[in-house]
Protein backbone atom coordinates (compact mmCIF):
# COMPACT_ATOMS: atom_id res chain seq x y z
CA UNK A 1 0.00 0.00 0.00
CA UNK A 2 1.47 3.33 -0.98
CA UNK A 3 1.96 5.75 1.91
CA UNK A 4 -0.57 8.58 2.22
CA UNK A 5 2.37 10.92 3.27
CA UNK A 6 4.56 12.97 0.53
CA UNK A 7 7.91 11.94 -0.19
CA UNK A 8 10.06 12.43 2.68
CA UNK A 9 7.86 12.48 5.61
CA UNK A 10 8.73 9.50 6.46
CA UNK A 11 12.28 10.77 6.99
CA UNK A 12 11.71 14.16 8.45
CA UNK A 13 9.74 11.79 11.17
CA UNK A 14 12.45 9.32 11.48
CA UNK A 15 14.72 12.22 12.14
CA UNK A 16 12.31 13.94 14.68
CA UNK A 17 12.43 10.86 16.32
CA UNK A 18 16.19 9.77 16.29
CA UNK A 19 16.83 13.19 18.06
CA UNK A 20 14.08 12.90 20.43
CA UNK A 21 15.24 9.50 21.65
CA UNK A 22 19.24 10.81 21.86
CA UNK A 23 17.58 13.78 24.66
CA UNK A 24 15.77 11.15 26.26
CA UNK A 25 18.51 8.78 26.90
CA UNK A 26 20.70 11.36 27.53
CA UNK A 27 17.81 12.37 30.40
CA UNK A 28 18.49 16.33 28.59
CA UNK A 29 14.69 15.72 28.58
CA UNK A 30 14.11 13.77 31.81
CA UNK A 31 11.41 11.39 32.91
CA UNK A 32 8.04 13.43 33.43
CA UNK A 33 9.44 16.48 31.01
CA UNK A 34 5.94 17.64 29.07
CA UNK A 35 6.92 17.28 25.03
CA UNK A 36 4.64 19.69 22.54
CA UNK A 37 3.99 18.57 19.13
CA UNK A 38 3.46 22.39 18.12
CA UNK A 39 6.89 23.39 19.84
CA UNK A 40 9.07 20.34 18.18
CA UNK A 41 7.17 20.80 14.69
CA UNK A 42 8.48 24.84 15.38
CA UNK A 43 11.88 23.66 16.48
CA UNK A 44 12.23 21.32 13.35
CA UNK A 45 10.64 23.60 10.89
CA UNK A 46 8.22 21.13 9.38
CA UNK A 47 4.23 20.37 10.29
CA UNK A 48 2.75 18.13 13.39
CA UNK A 49 2.17 15.71 11.41
CA UNK A 50 5.51 13.77 11.45
CA UNK A 51 6.19 14.95 14.68
CA UNK A 52 2.72 12.96 15.80
CA UNK A 53 4.41 10.53 13.76
CA UNK A 54 7.65 10.10 15.68
CA UNK A 55 5.69 10.74 19.06
CA UNK A 56 4.24 7.11 18.06
CA UNK A 57 7.71 5.29 17.35
CA UNK A 58 8.56 6.87 20.83
CA UNK A 59 5.87 5.46 22.66
CA UNK A 60 5.95 2.18 21.11
CA UNK A 61 9.18 1.73 22.15
CA UNK A 62 7.87 3.20 25.59
CA UNK A 63 10.08 6.33 25.94
CA UNK A 64 6.76 8.47 25.87
CA UNK A 65 3.20 7.58 27.11
CA UNK A 66 0.90 9.57 25.19
CA UNK A 67 -2.84 10.23 26.39
CA UNK A 68 -5.67 11.89 24.90
CA UNK A 69 -6.70 15.46 26.05
CA UNK A 70 -3.55 15.50 28.24
CA UNK A 71 -0.53 15.11 25.55
CA UNK A 72 3.09 13.29 25.61
CA UNK A 73 5.21 12.65 28.81
CA UNK A 74 8.24 11.21 28.34
CA UNK A 75 8.00 7.89 30.68
CA UNK A 76 9.87 7.50 34.14
CA UNK A 77 12.75 4.94 33.77
CA UNK A 78 11.02 1.46 34.73
CA UNK A 79 13.34 -0.61 36.66
CA UNK A 80 11.12 -3.97 35.57
CA UNK A 81 11.47 -2.73 31.95
CA UNK A 82 15.63 -1.92 32.37
CA UNK A 83 16.02 -5.63 33.68
CA UNK A 84 13.49 -7.14 30.72
CA UNK A 85 15.85 -5.61 28.09
CA UNK A 86 18.81 -6.61 30.04
CA UNK A 87 17.75 -10.19 30.04
CA UNK A 88 16.53 -10.47 26.27
CA UNK A 89 20.05 -8.23 25.59
CA UNK A 90 22.42 -10.36 27.35
CA UNK A 91 20.46 -13.71 25.46
CA UNK A 92 20.96 -12.18 22.26
CA UNK A 93 24.19 -11.09 22.35
CA UNK A 94 25.53 -13.82 24.16
CA UNK A 95 24.53 -15.80 20.91
CA UNK A 96 26.20 -13.24 18.92
CA UNK A 97 29.90 -13.90 20.57
CA UNK A 98 29.60 -17.54 20.72
CA UNK A 99 29.17 -17.33 17.08
CA UNK A 100 31.90 -14.92 16.33
CA UNK A 101 34.20 -17.89 17.90
CA UNK A 102 33.70 -19.68 14.87
CA UNK A 103 34.16 -17.36 12.65
CA UNK A 104 34.57 -13.41 12.93
CA UNK A 105 35.18 -10.75 9.95
CA UNK A 106 38.73 -9.46 9.75
CA UNK A 107 37.99 -5.74 9.12
CA UNK A 108 35.60 -5.76 11.85
CA UNK A 109 38.24 -6.89 13.94
CA UNK A 110 40.41 -4.35 12.96
CA UNK A 111 37.54 -1.67 13.10
CA UNK A 112 36.93 -2.77 17.10
CA UNK A 113 40.37 -2.26 17.71
CA UNK A 114 40.25 1.32 16.34
CA UNK A 115 36.97 1.89 18.29
CA UNK A 116 38.14 0.66 21.63
CA UNK A 117 40.90 3.21 21.70
CA UNK A 118 38.74 5.65 20.62
CA UNK A 119 36.43 5.27 23.76
CA UNK A 120 39.72 4.96 25.58
CA UNK A 121 40.59 7.80 24.69
CA UNK A 122 36.85 9.28 25.19
CA UNK A 123 36.92 7.76 28.95
CA UNK A 124 39.93 9.62 29.61
CA UNK A 125 38.86 13.00 29.00
CA UNK A 126 35.62 12.59 30.79
CA UNK A 127 33.54 12.61 27.37
CA UNK A 128 30.29 10.85 28.23
CA UNK A 129 28.88 11.68 24.76
CA UNK A 130 31.52 9.66 23.00
CA UNK A 131 32.04 7.44 25.04
CA UNK A 132 28.32 6.05 24.87
CA UNK A 133 29.03 6.39 20.80
CA UNK A 134 31.64 4.04 20.68
CA UNK A 135 30.31 1.87 23.04
CA UNK A 136 27.37 1.18 20.50
CA UNK A 137 29.65 0.84 17.67
CA UNK A 138 31.60 -1.24 19.21
CA UNK A 139 28.63 -3.96 19.60
CA UNK A 140 27.65 -3.06 16.29
CA UNK A 141 30.86 -4.19 14.42
CA UNK A 142 30.60 -7.21 17.14
CA UNK A 143 27.10 -8.06 15.78
CA UNK A 144 28.18 -7.15 12.04
CA UNK A 145 31.38 -9.18 12.77
CA UNK A 146 29.60 -12.16 13.29
CA UNK A 147 27.50 -12.03 10.58
CA UNK A 148 24.52 -11.58 12.23
CA UNK A 149 24.03 -7.67 11.97
CA UNK A 150 19.97 -8.36 12.25
CA UNK A 151 20.90 -9.04 16.10
CA UNK A 152 21.88 -5.61 16.96
CA UNK A 153 19.08 -4.12 15.27
CA UNK A 154 16.86 -6.33 17.84
CA UNK A 155 18.47 -5.44 20.66
CA UNK A 156 18.35 -1.30 19.61
CA UNK A 157 15.10 -0.53 20.54
CA UNK A 158 15.03 -2.19 23.94
CA UNK A 159 18.85 -0.98 24.92
CA UNK A 160 16.98 2.45 25.42
CA UNK A 161 15.43 1.44 28.85
CA UNK A 162 19.16 0.38 29.69
CA UNK A 163 20.97 3.54 28.35
CA UNK A 164 19.25 6.03 30.75
CA UNK A 165 20.26 4.06 33.41
CA UNK A 166 23.85 3.73 31.99
CA UNK A 167 23.45 7.46 32.14
CA UNK A 168 23.63 7.75 36.01
CA UNK A 169 25.96 5.12 36.40
CA UNK A 170 28.84 6.14 34.23
CA UNK A 171 29.83 9.80 36.03
CA UNK A 172 33.62 10.12 35.60
CA UNK A 173 36.75 8.15 33.99
CA UNK A 174 36.86 5.55 37.11
CA UNK A 175 33.53 4.21 35.87
CA UNK A 176 33.95 3.89 32.36
CA UNK A 177 37.70 2.64 32.06
CA UNK A 178 36.17 -0.79 34.00
CA UNK A 179 33.73 -1.05 30.57
CA UNK A 180 36.59 -1.19 28.06
CA UNK A 181 38.62 -3.39 30.18
CA UNK A 182 35.04 -5.90 29.53
CA UNK A 183 35.14 -5.47 26.06
CA UNK A 184 38.40 -6.22 25.87
CA UNK A 185 38.29 -9.79 27.38
CA UNK A 186 35.44 -10.31 25.32
CA UNK A 187 37.67 -9.97 22.29
CA UNK A 188 40.09 -11.51 23.70
CA UNK A 189 37.51 -14.95 24.28
CA UNK A 190 36.77 -14.22 20.51
CA UNK A 191 40.59 -14.09 19.10
CA UNK A 192 41.30 -17.43 21.27
CA UNK A 193 37.99 -18.99 19.80
CA UNK A 194 36.52 -19.47 23.07
CA UNK A 195 32.82 -19.67 23.15
CA UNK A 196 32.22 -20.63 27.12
CA UNK A 197 34.84 -17.61 28.05
CA UNK A 198 33.44 -15.43 25.38
CA UNK A 199 29.83 -15.61 26.36
CA UNK A 200 30.82 -15.27 30.34
CA UNK A 201 32.45 -12.24 29.61
CA UNK A 202 29.55 -10.59 27.85
CA UNK A 203 27.41 -11.73 30.62
CA UNK A 204 29.66 -10.11 33.21
CA UNK A 205 29.49 -7.26 30.90
CA UNK A 206 26.18 -6.71 30.91
CA UNK A 207 25.45 -7.38 34.78
CA UNK A 208 27.76 -4.25 35.60
CA UNK A 209 24.84 -2.14 35.14
CA UNK A 210 23.02 -4.46 38.31
CA UNK A 211 25.67 -3.48 40.72
CA UNK A 212 24.92 0.46 40.24
CA UNK A 213 21.34 0.42 39.94
CA UNK A 214 20.61 0.66 43.89
CA UNK A 215 22.75 3.69 44.49
CA UNK A 216 21.70 5.38 41.28
CA UNK A 217 17.86 4.62 42.29
CA UNK A 218 18.46 6.14 45.59
CA UNK A 219 19.85 9.43 44.61
CA UNK A 220 17.64 10.22 41.74
CA UNK A 221 14.08 8.68 42.56
CA UNK A 222 12.32 11.13 40.66
CA UNK A 223 13.80 9.68 37.52
CA UNK A 224 11.86 6.00 38.66
CA UNK A 225 9.10 5.25 38.38
CA UNK A 226 7.24 3.43 41.38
Amino acid sequence: MNSPFPTGHGSAAQRIENELRRLIIALELPPGSRLSEQDIAERHGVSRQPVREALIGLARTRLVEIQPQRGTTVVKISVRKMMESRFVREAIETAVVRRACSSFDMQSRERISDLLELQEQAARRDDHAAFQRYDELFHIALAEGAGCPLAWEAVQDIKAHMDRVCQLTLPGPEAMLPLIDQHRAIMAAIDARDEDAAAEAMRRHLTEILRALPRVEAEHPELFSA
